[in-house]
């Protein structure tokens, strides 16, 4: 028998044997730094358009004040409703085909829709290419699945944490540029644009991503951990943080549909009300993109439930002297702190859902927990809003912070729960 033969057959069942993280761990900086681009360019391109959505949608027939409130709320929702629908979908295809085809789909499928988004003809039509978007987009959410199974354990929350950075960074810009883009190109050229830079992504993403997956291996893998996906505890404890998950974005987004009338009542004059939201809604972004990474590192260190619960009462605490402020400028302060603590649970929670479960159902569980994420995001708006109305505005505040200090006990709970991880 050859010799050079067997030692090929050997080489080839070593690296069968080793794991998807060992094989991607020469690969996995360099996807981060493209993943971090390609998520902060995806969402500036979704989020550009707040500023100018309620005159898209006049442009597209509505005329009624009441209705372009309602269309434009509608329209921007349908976009978090879809990717919530469909990231299990996709975190479970990411586990079967590999996680760069799914980034791939993603940017290639957004950059079609968003340019889509410039040619509707009705506000119909625009809900529906909104929702498409969630649908087949998601770039985040794929590269979160990439980053969350190919970084090493030691270093998985920093990963995380800088991933979420670029994210944060995008939901931050985009509503600046949105603010003056359309004043030089249109508001269809600027969908146009957005489509347009969302390509390039997906060009980086195609050219420079590495990914070492092997389908006969990596997606029927049958190893110790694989009992950890089925073990009853884990699935308490996994249920706990996508509950946490949905909890933080519940949380943070409650204010987004009150914050212009709460902040009339400190006394904004009314040419200002906009801009002066627009500060304050920026705030939190800005406060957890100073965070975020520093966060995540801080979970490597001294581990993910401690930076959760810690997070969880700060962030729950820091929601209460929001309800008694006087100045616009002090909820402006206290949205921003607020958001530097609430910036380490989601790549803290990722990282401890990642390993929960064993490497052939890491995609699939990474995708459960964007689906929660984006459920709050769904959520959040409605139910702040419903207690603004029926108990009032400040009592949007105490709701929320007590549900994040519950959540906190919750984590305290879980923590104590023996889990077999991968």
């Amino acid at each position: 028998m050859n010799p050079s033969a067997n030692t090929i057959t050997a080489t080839q069942a070593s690296v069968d044997r080793s794991s998807y993280a060992e094989r991607n761990t020469p690969y996995w900086r360099r996807n981060l730094v493209i993943c971090v681009i390609g998520s902060f360019t995806t969402l500036v391109s979704l989020s550009m358009l707040l500023p100018f959505l309620p005159l898209y949608v006049q442009q597209l027939g509505v005329t009624s004040p009441a209705a372009v409130v309602q269309w434009s709320g509608v329209a921007f929702g349908a976009t978090f409703l879809g990717t919530a629908v469909t990231a299990p979908i996709w975190g479970r295809l990411a586990d079967r085909y590999g996680r760069k085809p799914m980034l791939v789909r993603a940017a290639i499928g957004m950059a079609i829709v968003m340019s889509m988004i410039g040619l509707a003809h009705s506000v119909v039509e625009l809900v529906v290419l909104r929702l498409m978007a969630g649908l087949i987009g998601g770039y985040a959410s794929a590269a979160i699945v990439m980053i969350g199974t190919q970084a090493p354990r030691e270093r998985a929350g920093w990963a995380l944490g800088i991933l979420s950075t670029g994210a944060l960074a995008g939901n931050l810009i985009g509503p600046l540029i949105g603010g003056f883009l359309p004043t030089w190109i249109g508001i269809r050229g600027t969908f146009f644009a957005g489509g347009a830079m969302i390509a390039a992504a997906a060009l980086l993403t195609i050219v420079l991503v590495r990914e070492d997956f092997h389908p006969e291996s990596d997606a029927k893998r049958k190893n110790v951990g694989a009992s950890a996906a089925t073990n009853p505890t884990n699935r308490i404890v996994t249920a706990a943080l996508l509950l946490t998950a949905m909890m933080v974005l519940l949380a943070n987004m409650s204010i987004e549909p009150i914050i212009t009338v709460y902040i009339a009542h400190l006394n904004v004059p009314t040419d200002k009300l906009a801009r002066t939201a627009g500060i304050v809604m920026a705030c939190s972004a800005f406060g957890s993109i100073l965070t975020a990474a520093r966060l995540g590192a801080l979970a490597d260190r001294i581990g993910s439930w401690n930076v959760i619960i810690g997070c969880l009462v700060a962030t729950g605490l820091v929601m209460v002297p929001q309800a008694f402020v006087t100045h616009w400028w002090q909820l402006a302060a206290l949205r921003g702190l607020m958001g530097m603590t609430i910036a380490g649970l989601l790549p803290s929670i990722a990282k401890l859902v990642r390993h929960s479960v064993d490497d052939r159902n890491s995609g699939k569980m990474l995708g459960y927990l964007q689906s929660a994420q984006f459920s709050g995001q769904v959520v959040g708006p409605l139910i702040g809003a419903q207690i603004g109305v029926h108990i009032g505005l400040h009592s949007v505040f105490f709701v929320t912070g007590s549900l994040l200090v519950a959540c906190a006990a919750l984590n305290h709970w879980a923590r104590s729960r023996p889990v077999r991880v991968s």
